[in-house]
């Protein structure tokens, strides 16, 4: 880390091994974070373009990733709230029916879904909302405290506790359901 702060400004190789370091986390996370499989590469990409440009400014008052995963929850939440402002045409819209590469049978995407656990639980947390997804994604993956979780999302220590508490009984019981609805097959 320090070799990295104090590399000349042209140097990315002292940042390539904090890149390699933390991308697949970085990665996962963006992609829980915004339940978008689509922009999660790009997202994570920007993180790390963002921890490179502010890195002389990095106090070392914490440690490096955590300061990286302040910079990811910032990015994914700015671009939830700018995704809330762009109107979506769904696949099942009428005008859609014609594009065949945008139609795929539903018994496909299930059984995609259900090869892999990891998969599933992707799938469980793209369904549910980002109010319940975002705060549970921050504790459980992230590891964030209840208190940060609030400061990061400007809400109330009890709303983040609800909000934690709701995410995990609808994940549970979506993850149930999702076991049952394949005979209990999926919990390798």
């Amino acid at each position: 880390m320090e070799h990295c702060v104090r590399a000349p400004g042209g140097d990315v190789s002292a940042f390539e091994y904090l890149v390699k370091r933390h991308q697949d986390r970085v990665l996962a996370n963006c992609r829980y974070l915004t339940g978008s499989s689509v922009e999660a590469e790009d997202l994570a990409q920007e993180v790390f373009v963002k921890a490179f440009f502010g890195l002389r400014g990095f106090e070392r008052r914490s440690k490096f990733s955590t300061w990286l995963q302040r910079i990811k929850i910032n990015h994914c939440l700015n671009f939830n709230k700018k995704r809330r402002r762009v109107t979506f045409v769904s696949v099942d819209a009428p005008e859609m029916a014609s594009q065949p590469d945008l139609q795929t049978a539903p018994q496909a995407e299930r059984t995609v879904v259900s090869k892999d656990q990891r998969q599933r639980i992707e799938a469980i947390l793209d369904e549910m909302s980002e109010n319940l997804r975002v705060p549970l994604v921050l504790r459980d993956s992230d590891g964030l405290s209840y208190a940060e979780i609030a400061e990061q999302l400007e809400l109330s220590l009890s709303a983040v506790k609800m909000r934690i508490k709701r995410g995990r009984e609808e994940f549970g019981r979506r993850y149930r359901s999702d076991l049952e609805a394949e005979g209990g097959a999926g919990g390798r």
